[in-house]
Order: C-alpha cells, then sequence, then structure tokens
C-alpha cells in the first residue's frame, strides 16, 4: 500500500477546481505514462487503457470543490457559478448541503492557480463566506487575491492526515483517482476514465460522448467515489458502499452481485446506501433524495444501453478538506477491485 499512499499524496497537492482539471489531468497522465500505460485525453475525460481495455471499466471524476474569482476581490463557489451548471435542479445532495455549510469555510487556506499551466498564483485565506439568495450560490471574501483576475480557480490547501485508523484530506474524488492508478501498478489491464466536472453535473456527458464516440456500450461499468455520512459512528462498521439505484435510474449490473459477494467472502461491511436511505426516511417520517450519481444520470441518458454499478468509500465531513475515511475502507475497496480485475486474470 505504499505505492497508494505515495500517488494519493502527491495528487492530493495538485489542484483540480471543477472547470479547471487541465494540470491535474497532466499529471496523472504523467504517472500513467511512466509505467507503460497508454492515455488518451479528450473533451471532459482523460481515458488510460492497459493491455486489454475491455477487461473492464473503472471511472472516477477528477474534480474537486473550490472557488472561482468572478469579479475584482469577488469569489463564488465554483460548482455553482452559472456558466458551469449542467442540469442542477436542487434535489442533490451536494446542493442541498449548500444552504448549511458557509460557516465552515471561514479561515481555510487556499491557493490561486493558472487553469491551463497549473502554476502557483499565490496563497490566501478566506475570511467570510455567505449564501447569496440572488445568486443562489456562496460568495467569499478571499484575503490576499485582490490582484487576481475573473476566470482563476482557487483551490483548498490540502494534505493527507492519518491518524488512529484514518485518513483525511480532500478526498471526494481524489481518493478513487488514487485507487484507480494503484491499480495500474499491481496489475489492472482494463480502461479507467478520470472525468471533469462531476461536481458541477455535468461529467456523465463527457463519459457518454466517449461511448458514443467508439460505438461502445458496456452493461459493466464501476464509478468509485465516496459517499456521505452524518458521523464517525455511522462509518464506523461500514468498509464499502453500494446502490441498487439513484433518484434517476435502476442499476442492473452483474457487477452488483459480484461485489456482494466479494465482500461477503472477504468479510467486507457494505450496505445499500438507496436502501439506508430509504429506512432513514421512514423512520424520521421524511422524503427526500436517494441522491445522483453520474451513473445514474447516465443510465438514464443512454436508456439503459450504459449500464454499471458504484462501489463508494463512506466518508465524513463530505466536501470540506477534512473528508474522513478509514484505512480499513480503503482497502477493502482495493480488495474488491483486486479480486474483480486482476486475481480473476
Amino acid at each position: 500500500m505504499e505505492v497508494f499512499y505515495d500517488v494519493l499524496k502527491q495528487l492530493i497537492r495538485i489542484p483540480s477546481v471543477v472547470g479547471a482539471e487541465h494540470s491535474f489531468f497532466m499529471f496523472v497522465k504523467r504517472e500513467l505514462e511512466e509505467i507503460g500505460i497508454k492515455v488518451e485525453y479528450y473533451d471532459g475525460v482523460l481515458v488510460a487503457k492497459g493491455d486489454e481495455p475491455q477487461s473492464g471499466y473503472m471511472s472516477a471524476h477528477a474534480d474537486r470543490h473550490g472557488l472561482i474569482c468572478t469579479g475584482h476581490n469577488e469569489f463564488q463557489y465554483a460548482a455553482f457559478i452559472a456558466k458551469n451548471r449542467a442540469d442542477l435542479t436542487g434535489d442533490s445532495n451536494s446542493e442541498q448541503m449548500l444552504h448549511n455549510f458557509t460557516s465552515r469555510f471561514v479561515d481555510e487556506k487556499v491557493q490561486a492557480y493558472q487553469p491551463w499551466s497549473g502554476n502557483y498564483l499565490g496563497l490566501g485565506v478566506i475570511k467570510e463566506a455567505f449564501l447569496c439568495q440572488r445568486r443562489n450560490n456562496i460568495i467569499f471574501k478571499v484575503e490576499g487575491f485582490d490582484h487576481l483576475f475573473p476566470g482563476t480557480p482557487i483551490a483548498f490547501v490540502d494534505k493527507l492526515e492519518i491518524k488512529d485508523n484514518l485518513i483525511s484530506a480532500q478526498l471526494d474524488n481524489v481518493v478513487s483517482v488514487a485507487i484507480m492508478i494503484y491499480m495500474y501498478h499491481i496489475g489492472y489491464k482494463g480502461t479507467a476514465f478520470f472525468t471533469a466536472s462531476e461536481e458541477a453535473g455535468k461529467s456523465w456527458r463527457f463519459l457518454l460522448e466517449w461511448f458514443r464516440r467508439f460505438n461502445i456500450s458496456t452493461d459493466e461499468l464501476l464509478v468509485l467515489d465516496t459517499s456521505p455520512y452524518a458521523s464517525l459512528e455511522d462509518i464506523n462498521n461500514l468498509d464499502i458502499v453500494l446502490r441498487n439505484r439513484d433518484s434517476n435510474a435502476v442499476f442492473r449490473s452483474p457487477l452488483k452481485n459480484k461485489i456482494k459477494n466479494i465482500a461477503i467472502e472477504e468479510n467486507i461491511k457494505y450496505h445499500f446506501k438507496d436502501a439506508y436511505l430509504k429506512n432513514k426516511m421512514s423512520q424520521t417520517k421524511t422524503t427526500g433524495s436517494l441522491g445522483t450519481t453520474e451513473l445514474g444520470r447516465l443510465i438514464k441518458a443512454t436508456k439503459g444501453s450504459i449500464q454499471g454499478s458504484t462501489l463508494q468509500l463512506p466518508t465524513i465531513g463530505y466536501h470540506t478538506a477534512n473528508e474522513t475515511t478509514s484505512i480499513r475502507a480503503v482497502e477493502s475497496m482495493i480488495t474488491v477491485l483486486k479480486r474483480l480485475y486482476v486475481d480473476a486474470d
């Protein structure tokens, strides 16, 4: 696992604000090409191919939350500025959270960078964050950035912390990117997709375009991500998170039962997030969203010609620089992927 943590530590330091992922993609491209993996770059998606590209299809989004300069000394949450919005309808968990998490940004260190080259443009500190109802976005006051031009991306300053069998950082979704790179190190021969703009609800379109470009369909697309929970207690007895569906579509893939069987054999603790959410809603007599995923949007758009499954790490502190999961959860996800794609050979 040393190689995995080396990769993760490096990736976390490379900014990848939603809509400004190019320099991060270039870093991933180099990492993979150094170990002999063929990498192709298309609009919104970096595609890695092993020696047997059809032996597996894994996907993870490469973008992370951050800010964008939108005027002199004006900064907005990047995922929700008008030009980044896709089919945001107000019912996704991240949109609902928009109304609840302004205070946690105060005193966070942030770094500005050139969107194309990734060159560092300076360090700042968030002094205030408030929800503007007219623009339905968080507006930030940042100290130290009065020289920046509109369009400049600003990432949270981040590093990996490992303590008490937990790992913390802005894990969503750099941890899945690191896992996919690590899979190539240990013998994965299939295809991996690194997508842009998932946090703005757009990544599925880039993925769809790739499948249509080559007239490829599959019922075994595996999408890796993190999945939010309220407290450490909620994730203490949970290693991986599966789904039968999200708010957009039912997931019908052989992968679901394969993963479930591997989990049982390996004593990996799992549950189905949609069932968990339904149960929670029935207990509290409330109604809410089952969540939206990249995969659900893709299945709905293709009327099921692309199908697959999700495999997620349970985390707390979702969409913060201190998102936390257990080392056991990370190792469980890697165990599942090894059994699916490497040991199977």
